[in-house]
Formats: C-alpha cells, sequence, structure tokens
C-alpha cells in the first residue's frame, strides 16, 4: 500500500501531538503538514493536496465545517472529524458537506486508527457518544467532562475551546469563571473571529463568577434562558454548553466536599437539561493534561 499523505488541523498542538504520536503506529501514515487555525488549513490543504485531512471543528478564524466546505471545492481529499463537541446538527453538518467519518476527542485513542481504516475500506464512521438520524438529531447523551490543566493558560485555552465550539454551532454558552479569566475568554473569542459579542446581545452567551456561591435555581434559570434566546436565533435543536473552573478551584483549596458537591450538580444538570459540561482543573506540576 503506497503511503497515506495526511493534513491534521487542530488549535490545540497537544492533541497534535497525540494525533502524530498515534499514527505512527502505522507505516504507511505519513503527515505531510499540520495546520492551527481554519484559514491555514484550507491554504495548506491546496498547497499539499493530502489524501486525507483530520479536521477539528472548533477552529480559529474559520470554523471546521467552513473549511470543509472550501477544501471540498478544490480537493479530492476525505475528510476525518476530530471533535470534542458532539452535538448532532454539527455532525450531520459534517458529513452532509462530505466528511467520511467524526470522532469524538474523547474517544480519539481507541477509535482513530479505526476511523481511517473504516474510511479507507470506502465506509463511514460514526465514533461512540455521537448520534443523528434523519432532519432531527437524536437524543445525545449527556456530556459531564472535568479536564485537568497544567496550568492558567492551559485553562483560558480548554474554556475558550469549548465555549468556541458551542458558539460556532449555534448553540448557547455559559462560563463560570474568576473575573479575569471572563475577560481573558472574551479577547480571546473575539481573536479567533467568534462572533461573541452578537451572542451577548442574542442572549445566546452569558457568565457568571467562580468565586460566588453557587445557586442551583440560578443555573437552571440561567439555561432555561440560554435555551429561549437560542431558539430565537434560529438554532432548531439547541443544547447548551456550560463550562467553569469554580469545582476546580474549591478543590485546590482543599474544599473537596464542595467540589464533589458541585460536581454531583452538574452531572444532574447534564443528565435532566440536556446540558454538556466541562469542569477544569487545576493540575499538580510536572504533569500533563488529562481528561477523565
Amino acid at each position: 500500500m503506497r503511503d497515506l499523505r495526511i493534513l491534521v488541523v487542530d488549535d490545540f498542538e497537544g492533541f497534535r501531538r497525540f494525533v502524530s504520536s498515534t499514527l505512527r503506529q502505522r507505516a504507511e501514515f505519513r503527515i505531510v503538514g499540520q495546520a492551527s487555525d481554519g484559514l491555514e488549513a484550507v491554504q495548506r490543504a491546496n498547497e499539499l493536496q493530502p489524501d486525507l485531512i483530520l479536521l477539528d471543528v472548533g477552529l480559529p478564524n474559520l470554523n471546521g465545517l467552513e473549511v470543509a466546505r472550501r477544501v471540498r471545492a478544490r480537493s479530492p481529499a476525505k475528510l476525518l472529524f476530530i471533535s470534542a463537541f458532539s452535538d448532532p446538527d454539527v455532525v450531520r453538518e459534517a458529513f452532509r458537506l462530505g466528511a467520511l467519518a467524526f470522532v469524538h476527542k474523547p474517544h480519539a485513542q481507541s477509535e482513530l486508527i479505526l476511523a481511517i481504516d473504516t474510511v479507507l475500506g470506502g465506509k463511514r464512521f460514526v465514533g461512540k457518544g455521537l448520534e443523528f438520524t434523519g432532519d432531527k438529531p437524536s437524543e445525545a447523551p449527556h456530556r459531564h467532562e472535568i479536564l485537568f490543566c497544567p496550568d492558567d493558560a492551559a485553562i483560558l485555552g480548554s474554556l475558550t475551546h469549548f465555549v468556541a465550539a458551542a458558539l460556532n454551532a449555534g448553540n448557547p454558552a455559559m462560563v463560570l469563571a474568576t473575573e479575569s479569566h471572563r475577560d481573558s475568554l472574551l479577547q480571546e473569542l473575539r481573536r479567533q473571529g467568534v462572533q461573541i459579542d452578537v451572542a451577548i446581545q442574542q442572549g445566546t452567551y452569558t457568565s457568571l463568577d467562580a468565586n460566588e456561591p453557587t445557586d442551583p435555581v440560578e443555573f437552571v434559570e440561567a439555561i432555561r434562558g440560554l435555551r429561549e434566546a437560542a431558539a430565537k436565533a434560529g438554532k432548531k435543536y439547541p443544547r447548551v454548553a456550560f463550562c467553569g473552573e469554580r469545582a476546580g478551584r474549591l478543590w485546590a483549596e482543599g474544599k473537596t466536599d464542595e467540589a464533589i458537591e458541585l460536581e454531583q450538580l452538574c452531572d444532574d444538570l447534564a443528565k435532566a437539561h440536556e446540558v454538556d459540561i466541562l469542569c477544569v482543573y487545576p493540575l499538580p506540576q510536572g504533569q500533563d493534561a488529562i481528561s477523565s
């Protein structure tokens, strides 16, 4: 078998390293290039003409769906999406644009090679935790993830990626973070070209202070308001994305019981109200970011 020329597109360098390491398991897989944003991805695809493009959804400057649309007009490359976001509308749109596979990032370690082999065999691959049928998406499984981050930059990057993926898909987002992180998050979202100011105006984005006590009633009311705002903005089946650092801060301060209580609340919200949740925690020095 001749070499399979692959272009890897993801804005997180650590994930690109993971993909590169995984692909090295197969001698015929050859990475011919990498890109960290959407515009660069389109340019590299045109220049390199790869056989396969591994593509994230939440990219700066140009989201992955738009990248797919532009690439398909000029290149015969096969498209395989790898995304942290599992919204059924996004998955369906990816396949409509010509993707042959969609892998949910939490399962990438076990599914990436299998997905590539399935695509090369001429079949479509839909990863674990991804469900969609017909015109109306199936009910997606609840998502409640905990991500341990090695430093402040990783925390901000994780929050940014999560919120950007939601807003780019037309879904509402809520953030529970410190004032400095909320301000930095807004700046980074604007830098990446995410329409955050439009989302604020529409009421599809809101933020709460991570230093304030958690009020379950306030959470539920905020979720309801976000969903209604997204529906008014044209999202047919909105799914709220919530991310925060309060539980992680409580844990770091030794308040483990309060952190566990908050995680239990988040799990209840995820199951009862169709909310995708990401909780970020500071990781002890010397370790790489991990997800549970």
